[in-house]
């Protein structure tokens, strides 16, 4: 009997399930629209502009503008420089993730330029064929320290109520472990607890003090978002692992740079957790792609 005929009245294999198709882009696009849906419904973060005095327009319109010139410039890119056309997720996901974490003094300008020069980094700042920059680290690190005075960022601002900030865990973990990434997320958590101890020690600050702006908005998108981006982390689990501490490390040394007045220090002190993955992150890219 031939293979062909032995083969005769299987069933056929099973279609994985809606879950299991899924790809950690689509993950982290539901994500990051969850994460927006509960900063903005628990402590309002998107910031309203007042122009055409329609509520729906301006309470939303930040939204509206980083969305559309992320898919915009997307398009435009990838059509003129790659001759395709692009998946609209890392758009989505870049124009959400500025209207989170962005908190400029102006108006729009910042937002759409925060957004433009996001996704220009992917088709720019490129070796052999991957950009080494996560899009939103790349923008917002560049801007915090190009326009200081008119840029900040959301930092701890969305308050500790424990089951808001229970519910985004929970929620986060459970993508990142479904995407199979947990190990990247679980590694800089316990690197930034433990690393926290030794500023405490070393500053006689409290412990908890130390620790607790892990569970604000801009380390719940560094772990869960930035540091898991897939196209701009390093390919073995291992060296994930230690790109992740090695980014905790010098999140450390910065903080400890600022708390002692350490003059060069200072531009970094508005976000060093940021700074230190845009640092680290795209060298480790560099290194490890140069080897192919």
């Amino acid at each position: 009997m031939t293979s062909a005929t032995a083969s005769i009245g299987q069933p056929p294999a099973a279609k994985p399930g809606f879950f299991a198709s899924l790809k950690p882009q689509h993950m982290v696009s539901a994500l990051v629209t969850f994460f927006l849906v509960m900063g903005q419904w628990r402590y309002q973060i998107i910031k309203s502009y007042p122009l055409t005095g329609v509520a729906l327009i301006d309470d939303y319109l930040v939204l509206y503008a980083c969305l559309g010139t992320a898919m915009i410039a997307e398009a435009l890119l990838s059509r003129s420089l790659r001759g395709t056309w692009p998946s609209v997720l890392s758009a989505y996901i870049a124009g959400n993730s500025i209207v989170i974490l962005l908190k400029p003094q102006g108006g729009l300008w910042a937002y759409v330029l925060a957004v433009a020069i996001s996704i220009t980094s992917k088709y720019v700042l490129t070796y052999r064929g991957r950009h080494l920059w996560n899009p939103t680290n790349f923008a917002i690190s560049f801007l915090l320290l190009a326009a200081p005075g008119s840029i900040a960022i959301l930092s701890h601002e969305w308050g500790n109520e424990p089951w808001t900030v229970g519910l985004i865990w929970a929620v986060g973990l459970l993508v990142v472990h479904r995407a199979k990434l947990l190990h990247i997320t679980f590694t800089y958590l316990v690197s930034f607890v433990s690393l926290g101890f030794l500023r405490a020690a070393i500053t006689g600050h409290d412990w908890l003090t130390e620790i607790t702006p892990v569970t604000g908005p801009m380390y719940q998108m560094l772990m869960f978002f930035m540091l898991t981006d897939p196209r701009t982390t390093v390919s073995t689990r291992k060296g994930r692992i230690t790109v992740v501490v090695l980014i905790a490390i010098l999140e450390c040394m910065l903080r400890l740079a600022n708390d002692y007045g350490q003059g060069w220090a200072a531009p970094f002190a508005t976000a060093p957790a940021i700074y230190a993955l845009a640092i680290i992150g795209p060298l480790a890219m560099w290194l490890e792609l140069r080897k192919k």
